[in-house]
């Protein structure tokens, strides 16, 4: 699809992203820039890209497709450095999980003919670096774009197509729908994450060995959203907060009827708050966006039977 495609990070998504473009054959030349030495040489060593620089406008020097896949935070600084480079006519996205605010840091440096198209692949796991990658981990997930008005159909339809070929769906969201919608699907839960393992970690009754030997599926669960990266999520919170303050909120007020009703013994409460709960659980089954088997298909994903 494109002679060149420059990626700007190579954390999980950058990898994962250079692993599918092999596969599929969607570039002749993968460039791969990352601001870290020893990243940079341990994706080298993988064989993820055709060159590979710490000079992120040296990668993206006639580049057809430029992906920025970094922490949100330092999405302008990024497009201010690589601005100067970019071609006319070439394709810049990102895969940041935060919308608004990526376009507010993107947009002033788009040099004119160049398409900016804001875009989020609603995947990943909680492992980080070039070695987490996987080229299937776009397979029947979404990727969201929220394009700017007057955006270029042709050049939208390429980079839909691209994503297809990385196996996902596509939709369309205006950013401040984007940025609350996500708020409640996957910002909120990691933070519920973050606090529920840092409750238990600071707990004085509850020693760190007990809780490691008994987590229970649970709190294992919880576990796992909550070893995300920590730079990635300081900054999807920082630049997320409004929606997320909202969410927040809501979550606190429907935390404090389900508080008086386990005080007050109203099992008829509970049990349809659980009922209502569990269909949630398998509708999202139905959509194909989990599988129905114990720890969610994970080890299916991760450790798949060969033979």
């Amino acid at each position: 699809m494109f002679e060149k495609i420059a990626l700007v990070g190579i954390g999980l998504i950058g990898s994962s992203l250079a692993r599918v473009i092999r596969r599929e054959g969607l570039a002749r030349h993968v460039a791969i820039s990352t601001r870290s030495e020893t990243t940079l040489a341990r994706a080298s060593e993988l064989g993820l890209g055709s060159s590979y620089t710490m000079d992120a406008k040296e990668a993206v020097r006639d580049a057809d497709l430029v992906i920025v896949s970094v922490p949100v935070g330092s999405s302008g600084e990024v497009a201010e450095e690589i601005a100067p480079a970019l071609k006319q006519g070439a394709i810049l996205t990102d895969v940041g999980s935060t919308k608004a605010s990526v376009i507010a840091q993107i947009e002033p440096h788009v040099p004119d003919g160049v398409h900016f198209i804001p875009g989020h692949p609603l995947a990943g796991t909680e492992k980080s670096g070039p070695d987490a990658g996987f080229a299937e981990l776009f397979e029947n997930r979404w990727c969201i774009f929220t394009p700017l008005p007057g955006t270029d159909p042709a050049a939208l339809e390429r980079l839909s197509e691209f994503w297809r070929r990385c196996g996902s769906n596509i939709d369309t969201m205006d950013p401040q729908h984007h940025d609350m919608t996500l708020a409640i699907v996957s910002h909120l839960p990691h933070i519920i994450a973050y606090n529920i393992v840092g409750t238990a970690d600071d707990l004085q009754s509850v020693t760190k060995s007990e809780v490691i030997k008994y987590s229970a599926s649970g709190f294992r669960d919880f576990t796992r959203l909550a070893a995300s990266d920590p730079t990635m999520w300081r900054d999807v919170c920082l630049h997320n907060k409004d929606a997320i303050l909202e969410m927040l909120a809501r979550f606190s007020e429907d935390l404090a009827s389900l508080q008086r009703a386990i005080r007050w013994g109203d099992g008829e409460k509970l049990f349809d708050l659980f009922t209502r709960t569990r269909a949630v659980r398998r509708s999202i089954i139905e959509a194909g966006q989990d599988i129905d088997v114990p720890d969610f298909g994970r080890q299916a994903v991760e450790h798949p039977v060969k033979g």
